[in-house]
């Protein structure tokens, strides 16, 4: 379905300048912009992907990963097509680096999507897979309606989205999972076609609209794995976000248009976990390496083992009903049933 898009501006000569991401495209009469799923015509935006589903999925909330927002709860995960990074090392190239005219996929009205998230026993409907920000106007509708059912609302996202957009949906967006590709910016340019501030910009602000913060760092050999890169990032992130701010040092593998990489050596991102814990963050997660034993939350205060996981679930779960440490009574920054009471991010 195409539909005339949310957040633009007409100029001169048919020309417009789209405000949803901050690529920033003015895109002339019969172009499309930088995500491919935007197209002026005659002078007027339209998004091009509106109901176009490409992936369909009933996660658990750890594979996101999201681990301290409803952990061990079920989200529904929904993913569109294109996107406005160009990585080099993109999991989801199929359907992100994809034209929209030779892609599969399926129409799924924002109607449809909340009633099987709501049939299937989700907690919480997230855009993922692709970057959501792309895929504005349907994210925005399908999260009013999530909210009304009773949904939490989640962005698995690159971070690169206006202030004006994120200003705009934030009274429906409840988590903003967010990937920082990493802290520099010459990687930015060479390995997305992007930047790094406005990522910074738009989960600050994020943060300050009060959703859920979890940070992504993808670390990949030789790219953005130096020490002094890695101190930076979580130095950051415990100034601007929080101590409690929750991150994640994943393990790159070799895929796509950087398959001449090698796997992340653990001791690398034993490293990183190291740099964070002496940054003052408190809880610090390493990905994509089942059984080593830094997917588990622990209290930042007392090490209390709090919430035991496995692959992409919860083993064993031990913070009292006031979201505190059973050991220490340390409040632990969690979202539960009673979000409405939990100790934000």
């Amino acid at each position: 379905m195409i539909r005339e898009a949310m957040l633009y501006e007409k100029l001169d000569d048919k020309k417009v300048h789209c405000k949803v991401c901050a690529q920033s495209c003015t895109i002339s009469p019969g172009k499309r912009g930088f995500c491919r799923v935007r197209e002026n015509r005659d002078g007027t935006l339209y998004t091009l992907n509106y109901n176009v589903v490409s992936s369909e999925a009933l996660d658990p909330i750890e594979k996101k990963p999201l681990f301290h927002f409803y952990p061990g709860s079920a989200v529904y995960s929904l993913g569109s097509i294109g996107c406005n990074f160009r990585c080099r090392h993109c999991q989801n190239w199929t359907i992100s680096q994809v034209e929209i005219d030779t892609s599969r996929s399926v129409e799924m009205s924002p109607e449809t999507a909340v009633s099987r998230a709501l049939q299937y026993g989700a907690r919480s409907i997230a855009w993922t897979y692709n970057e959501p920000t792309i895929w504005y106007e349907y994210t925005y509708d399908c999260a009013r309606l999530a909210k009304e059912a009773g949904l939490a609302t989640i962005y698995v996202t690159n971070g690169y989205i206006t202030p004006e957009a994120l200003e705009k949906i934030s009274p429906y967006l409840d988590a903003f999972r967010v990937d920082f590709k990493a802290f520099n910016n010459e990687f930015y340019r060479k390995m997305a076609s992007a930047r790094l501030e406005p990522v910074l910009e738009a989960t600050k602000m994020a943060h300050g609209l009060g959703m859920h913060i979890e940070v992504v760092n993808l670390v990949i050999p030789t790219h953005n794995d130096d020490p002094g890169e890695l101190r930076a990032m979580s130095r950051w992130i415990y100034e601007n976000l929080g101590a409690d701010t929750p991150i994640h040092f994943t393990r790159f593998h070799p895929y796509y248009q950087l398959t001449d990489v090698p796997p992340t050596p653990l001791k690398t991102l034993e490293m990183a976990y190291d740099i964070a814990k002496e940054e003052g963050l408190h809880y610090i997660y390493i990905g994509n390496v089942p059984g080593s034993g830094k997917e588990s939350t622990f209290c930042p205060e007392c090490n209390q083992l709090l919430i035991k996981r496995g692959v992409f679930d919860m083993e064993e779960y031990n913070i009292t009903d006031d979201k505190a440490c059973p050991n220490c009574g340390k409040d632990i920054c969690i979202f539960e049933e009673d979000a409405g009471d939990a100790k934000t991010c």
